[in-house]
């Protein structure tokens, strides 16, 4: 099993698709490393040599930000917007949708699930 970046890829897949394993990686950036490092992306991550893993480890850590430091760099960028108090640092602060949805409706994941109010008890009839 092939660990890279500190994620285990699982070794029955396609490189192509074990890449996307990886946080920062999807599909196109997979075949694009790939076609860098000349691996056939159809290649098992079982059938792999440890020269390829040493390859494809070093374009990893020197050509893109990925894992921990893409995520510190996210959340860094999410907490410059709330500073400096942006539309969308205030819809991050206030947990709702930042790129123009509804919210009327809708928007339950950003949201959270509906909250009901519970009624007042009734009088026991006589």
């Amino acid at each position: 099993m092939a660990r890279i970046e500190g994620v285990d890829l699982p070794k029955n897949k396609r490189i192509e698709i074990g890449l996307t394993y990886i946080y920062g990686i999807g599909i196109s950036r997979s075949k694009e490393i790939l076609k860098k490092i000349n691996i056939d992306k159809n290649a098992q991550v079982k059938d792999l040599n440890d020269e390829n893993i040493i390859a494809l480890r070093n374009i990893l850590s020197n050509e893109y930000e990925l894992e921990g430091n893409l995520k510190r760099l996210e959340a860094m960028n999410i907490k410059r917007l709330m500073d400096i108090g942006s539309y969308k640092g205030r819809r991050h602060r206030l947990s709702l949708p930042l790129r123009g949805q509804r919210t009327r409706t809708n928007a339950r994941t950003r949201r959270g699930t509906k909250k009901t109010i519970a009624g007042k008890k009734k009088a026991p009839r006589k």
